[in-house]
């Protein structure tokens, strides 16, 4: 069911936060004592990052590439409903219907138009199962600029079908570590992680004249430009007569999560009503949300960039491999961890083979299959609508009804379902004594940084 209009505004959820977001800071010392990487970003995604404004018009030309594949069906699942015992109904928000595949061809085209507009002439990104480098890659070619893209190593050698996409849309695409810059010469041997992947493309973004690094999910613009997906559910919800009490999405660093949760949470707090629980299902194998500190982490490997607020598990953890792919990123957007230390959201962990389950009953019951990531939100959202009065989740089940986000299709995925099947998927959760010494110098957020004066974080 589409039947509602593309929306022409994005919209924020930052007037409606009761505090400020801590402030980033900068850095101790850069590795091997240089001064750092400055990351510059147009004017305008500055603005929707700091400016409190609820809405934000979004551009004619990011409308009418909207227009492609926007607004994304809605609609309830009735047989998944059946096929998980729910008692409550199901809606599934879908947004594999694009060239990318998933929900990030929302913020990669209007990234794509700043920069463009900006004289960029290059985009560089890291990216984990290639969903969000695919979108940047289509969105440079819509936009006219180039596009390089460093794709973590083990997620390209098992869909490498992702790098013929990126490279028949131009772009040029790397596995990471990629021996082509230094951040991935020293790291670790066997260290294969979105944050080195990341870390690859800041480094060599700084280096090329006329490029930019670019990022998809963490940031609070890129969040912003997600919220087109919550937008348009509320509308369909609303056209259907349906409510729910429950919105789960999925989340690595937080922009599919953020872009159909944060809407609602909008609406409520503009109406003065209570928002929907507002559930994150995150990888087992990356549980920031759920078993995580509240800390000033770097968000990639050069430790360059500025330090932010975040729910982490330390940017030096390694994470376990596994099918979670685009989840598996160590910390959490800085306005999702700011709302989840407020209890304004909450998480739930899920497994690999819990996710690929749910993935696979749904492919069966509604004929669309959706990535692994999307598994942990289906997941997720059928032990909300499950049967009884407390889920899985450690939250009472929903009463009224849970929409789920399924952020993206699964067709290059195929191997993880096949190593279901063949029952050879295991869960490798994270070691307690790791995390704890990969947080334990991190400085939590209220505390001064060394040499700093009094009272100026919060």
């Amino acid at each position: 069911m589409t039947g509602v209009d593309l929306p022409t505004r994005w919209r924020g959820v930052l007037p409606h936060l009761e505090e400020q977001l801590p402030a980033d800071r900068t850095p101790p010392v850069a590795p091997g004592g240089g001064q750092g990487v400055q990351v510059n970003l147009p004017m305008e995604l500055v603005r929707q990052s700091v400016r409190r404004q609820e809405y934000w018009d979004i551009p004619a030309e990011v409308v009418d590439a909207y227009r492609a594949f926007r607004p994304t069906p809605l609609w309830r699942a009735t047989a998944f409903e059946r096929a998980v015992g729910a008692r409550v109904p199901i809606y599934v928000k879908y947004e594999g219907g694009n060239i990318s595949g998933s929900h990030k061809l929302n913020t990669a085209l209007a990234q794509a138009y700043y920069y463009a507009r900006a004289g960029v002439r290059e985009l560089v990104t890291g990216t984990g199962a290639g969903q969000w480098g695919t979108a940047l890659a289509a969105a440079c070619a819509m936009f006219g600029i180039r596009c390089t893209v460093f794709m973590v190593g083990t997620s390209l050698r098992r869909k490498p079908y992702r790098g013929t996409l990126m490279r028949t849309l131009g772009a040029t695409v790397h596995a990471s570590p990629s021996g082509l810059t230094e951040v991935a010469r020293q790291s670790e041997a066997g260290v294969n992680s979105l944050s080195l992947a990341i870390g690859e493309a800041v480094e060599y973004a700084a280096r090329t004249e006329g490029a930019a690094f670019c990022i998809g999910s963490g940031e609070t613009y890129s969040i912003l430009h997600q919220s087109v997906i919550g937008l348009e559910a509320g509308d369909q919800l609303a056209a259907l007569g349906a409510g729910v009490d429950a919105v789960v999405g999925c989340v690595g660093a937080g922009s599919n999560f953020g872009g159909i949760a944060l809407p609602f949470f909008a609406e409520a707090a503009a109406t003065g009503t209570r928002p929907p629980l507002l559930v994150a299902a995150e990888s087992s194998t990356t549980p920031k949300l759920t078993r995580g500190t509240y800390a000033y982490d770097r968000t990639d490997a050069t430790g360059t960039g500025p330090l932010e607020a975040m729910y982490t598990i330390g940017s030096s953890y390694p994470i376990p491999d596994s099918h979670a792919a685009g989840l598996r990123f160590h910390g959490a957007a800085k306005v999702l961890s700011a709302m989840r230390h407020r209890d304004q959201i909450t998480a739930t962990a899920v497994g690999q083979v819990e996710a690929l389950e749910a993935g696979r009953r749904f492919t069966r019951a509604e004929m669309v299959l959706p990535a692994p990531e999307s598994g942990h939100a289906l997941a997720a959202a059928a032990r909300l609508a499950g049967a009884g009065t407390e889920s899985t989740t450690g939250h009472a089940r929903a009463q009224q009804g849970v929409l789920v986000c399924v952020s993206g299709h699964g067709y290059l995925d195929l191997g993880a379902y096949q190593q279901l099947m063949d029952g050879e998927l295991t869960e490798d959760g994270p070691d307690e004594g790791a995390l704890r010494r990969a947080v334990a110098d991190l400085p939590g957020v209220g505390q001064q940084p060394v040499g700093a004066g009094a009272g100026h974080e919060r």
